[in-house]
C-alpha cells in the first residue's frame, strides 16, 4: 500500500509539474487507489482466516456432539438408605489407554462414624482412589458400592446427593460468600452458613470483612488468600451435611495451628459421617481411626498409627521423613 502511494505520487508529480494534470486529480487518485488496496487487503485476510474458522468450527462440533462416557444407568438402583458406608471389594483402575492400572486389587470399608485416611507416595493413586467413590471414573475391575448398592447402579444425581467433596484445588465462583456456601445448599439460612464457617475456622476472617456474609468473591477466589478459600470449600461441603465427607489433601495450606482446630471440629461436626482424608502431612492424620496407606497404587497397610509404625515399613518411612527419625523411635 506505501509503494503504491510512493509511485502514484512520484509519478503524478512529473505530470503536475508538466502541466500535464491537476493537483485534484493527484489528489482523487491517491484516495481511490488506497481504498482499493484496503480491500484487496481485507480480501486477503479472508483468505487466510477462513480455513482457521473451519477448522475451528469442525472441532467445536466435536466437542458438543461428544457424548459423555459416565451417564445414569438404563435401570437405576436407588439406596434404601443414605449411610454414607462405601466398599472397595478387589478394585482395579488404570485410565484409557493407559500401559497399566493405576490402582491394583484395593479391597476397604469406610464406615459411618469413623475417620479414613489416606496417605502415600506422590503418584501412588490417592487422588484416584477418591475420584472413583463420585464415579468419576468407572472402575476397570472389582465392585465400588456407596450405601450399599454399586455406584455404576445409582443414578448420578442420588450419588452427588450423598456426598461433600473438597477437591485438592479449591474453587469459588464470582459472587459473595453466602453465595458460594449455598452452593452446598440452597435452602440454607445465615445461621447455618455462620455454623459451618466456624467449623472450617473461616469465621473469623469472614466476620471481619465489612459487608461479613454478603463480601464479594472473585472468579476463582482470586481476591482470597489460598487458606481462605480452602477454608471456604470446606465450609461449602459443611453446609451440605452429607452423610459421606471426601477432603482431597485440602489441609495443606493451613497452619499447624489452624489444621488442629479445624480437625478437631470436624470430627464433632462429622462424628455421625464417613470422613475420607487425603493427606500428604503426618500430622494431618495421627488420629484418624483407620489409615490406608499406599504405594504404587497397591495397599501396603491398614490401622492406626500405632499400628502402622510397628507393621508397614512405608508407613515408618513417610513418617521418619516429615517428622524425624525421633518420632519413629
Amino acid at each position: 500500500m506505501n509503494v503504491s502511494s510512493v509511485a502514484v505520487v512520484w509519478f503524478g508529480g512529473h505530470l503536475i509539474d508538466s502541466g500535464q494534470m491537476p493537483v485534484g486529480n493527484l489528489i482523487a487518485f491517491l484516495a481511490y487507489i488506497l481504498q482499493i488496496m484496503f480491500a484487496v487487503m481485507m480480501a486477503l485476510m479472508m483468505v487466510i482466516f477462513l480455513p482457521r474458522a473451519v477448522a475451528s468450527a469442525a472441532r467445536l462440533e466435536a466437542v458438543l456432539q461428544t457424548q459423555p462416557s459416565i451417564t445414569d444407568p438404563e435401570h437405576p438402583v436407588e439406596p434404601a438408605r443414605m449411610t454414607g458406608a462405601v466398599a472397595f471389594r478387589d478394585v482395579t483402575f488404570g485410565y484409557p489407554g493407559g500401559e497399566k492400572p493405576v490402582l491394583h486389587g484395593l479391597s476397604f470399608a469406610l464406615r459411618p462414624g469413623v475417620t479414613t485416611a489416606i496417605i502415600g507416595g506422590t503418584g501412588s493413586g490417592k487422588t484416584t482412589l477418591l475420584n472413583l467413590i463420585p464415579r468419576f471414573f468407572d472402575v476397570t475391575a472389582g465392585t465400588l458400592l456407596v450405601n450399599d448398592v454399586d455406584v455404576r447402579q445409582q443414578p448420578l444425581e442420588t450419588l452427588w446427593s450423598s456426598i461433600g467433596l473438597v477437591p485438592q484445588t479449591a474453587y469459588l465462583f464470582r459472587g459473595t460468600i453466602a453465595e458460594n456456601l449455598r452452593f452446598g445448599q440452597d435452602e440454607a439460612t445465615d445461621a447455618e452458613l455462620w455454623h459451618a464457617l466456624e467449623v472450617a475456622q473461616a469465621a473469623d476472617f469472614v466476620a471481619a470483612l465489612p459487608e461479613k456474609l454478603e463480601a464479594p468473591v472473585d472468579q476463582g477466589g482470586t481476591n482470597l488468600s489460598g487458606g481462605q478459600r480452602q477454608r471456604m470449600a470446606i465450609a461449602r461441603a459443611l453446609v451440605r451435611r452429607p452423610p459421606l465427607y471426601l477432603f482431597d489433601d485440602c489441609f495443606s495450606a493451613l497452619d499447624a495451628g489452624t489444621d488442629a482446630r479445624l480437625r478437631s471440629a470436624l470430627k464433632a461436626e462429622a462424628r455421625d459421617a464417613a470422613v475420607v482424608i487425603v493427606a500428604q502431612r503426618v500430622s494431618t492424620i495421627l488420629s484418624a481411626d483407620q489409615i490406608i496407606v499406599l504405594d504404587a497404587g497397591r495397599i501396603v497397610g491398614v490401622g492406626t498409627h500405632q499400628d502402622l509404625m510397628s507393621t508397614t515399613e512405608a508407613y515408618r518411612e513417610i513418617v521418619a521423613s516429615q517428622l524425624g527419625e525421633e518420632a519413629v523411635a
